[in-house]
């Protein structure tokens, strides 16, 4: 007889042995688990959490792995990644970290060393955790390209630069500044993203493809800001000191544009694709060309004073309030 096989018989029955196993009272089966929550329809996936959700980190945790399971089952292929990176880890911090490190790990910089050095400084800086939040809703919302959190999370590589520089900001803040270069290295390597870890970026912050972009060691960014592929944020020389562009919320910058120099770029405006800027840039105002000239600063027809560019990507309404604008 199997071992744990039940000796109990039938009541009133004398029967013992193998003849008598077909009778035996079997416990019932274990009741089977609750099935997760339903997968979001594909088409279906918000870009802002509903006013009655709990906080951003939760509600877009969520999001993100109804949309993992959702892909999971639709793509087997990818079931196993999803798995490691997204529905094994309890909160997105965890998920966040783990993804980072395997994509940031060289065969010195090993991914154990990584994910607790993340884990960590995301544990102890709420703040950090907030701006991850705040950046994933910014390129759901931002970016027609972006279907989804999950997608943001695994894919976007401005969004996993801007993250690992967060970190590597503390640890120059810290003194640890080998290592945040180390990992400013790292990130620029992997993602041809260069940020300096002691420059000073905020939250809400999309990097739109993200290659080429390089901000300087005392430059500023602002909450919500959008900055396209190929932005330099950069220095005039070999002049120490701050020398590096200040950027105010709400600021949009076109691809391939360069701000040089300690200048100030006002909150929502607009800097043109391709232009060389190095003037200062009022607030709600349009610069472009190269060098770049100021073309703007009233607002359209229906324009809200709560229309930021950053947060808009409206790239082209100068072109219908200025006659003068020619190529």
């Amino acid at each position: 007889m199997p071992v744990g096989q039940p000796h109990t018989h039938e009541a009133g029955g004398g029967v013992s042995g193998a003849a008598n196993h077909s009778n035996h009272h079997h416990p019932p089966a274990a009741a089977p688990p609750p099935p997760p929550p339903p997968a979001l329809p594909a088409e279906v996936v918000p870009a802002y959490p509903p006013p009655e959700s709990e906080d951003d980190e939760t509600w877009v945790w969520t999001q993100i792995k109804a949309e993992a399971r959702r892909d999971a089952d639709a793509e087997p292929a990818l079931a196993s990644f999803l798995y490691a990176t997204v529905l094994s880890h309890p909160s997105l911090p965890r998920s966040l970290s783990f993804h980072l490190a395997n994509k940031l790990c060289s065969s010195t910089l090993l991914s154990t060393l990584l994910y607790d050095l993340f884990l960590a400084t995301l544990a102890a800086h709420p703040s950090l955790r907030a701006a991850v939040a705040a950046d994933l809703l910014a390129a759901r919302s931002r970016d027609p390209a972006c279907v989804g959190f999950s997608h943001c999370l695994l894919n976007y590589k401005g969004f996993l630069a801007i993250q690992a520089h967060r970190v590597a900001h503390v640890l120059w803040a810290q003194q640890r500044r080998p290592l945040a270069l180390a990992l400013q290295s790292r990130v620029a390597d992997v993602f041809a993203v260069d940020i300096h870890p002691a420059a000073v970026v905020g939250k809400g912050i999309l990097l739109d493809h993200a290659t080429g972009v390089v901000i300087g060691e005392t430059a500023v960014v602002g909450d919500n800001v959008s900055i396209l592929h190929h932005v330099t944020l950069g220095g005039t020389g070999k002049a120490v000191g701050d020398r590096h562009p200040k950027i105010g919320d709400g600021v949009l910058i076109g691809a391939g544009a360069t701000i040089l120099g300690n200048v100030k770029i006002g909150a929502g405006a607009k800097i043109g694709a391709g232009s060389v800027v190095l003037i200062d840039v009022p607030a709600r105002s349009t610069a472009v060309g190269n060098p770049a000239r100021l073309i703007g600063g009233k607002k359209t027809e229906g324009e809200k004073d709560e229309d930021m560019p950053g947060e808009s990507m409206d790239h082209t309404s100068f072109i219908r309030q200025w006659s003068d604008y020619t190529i």
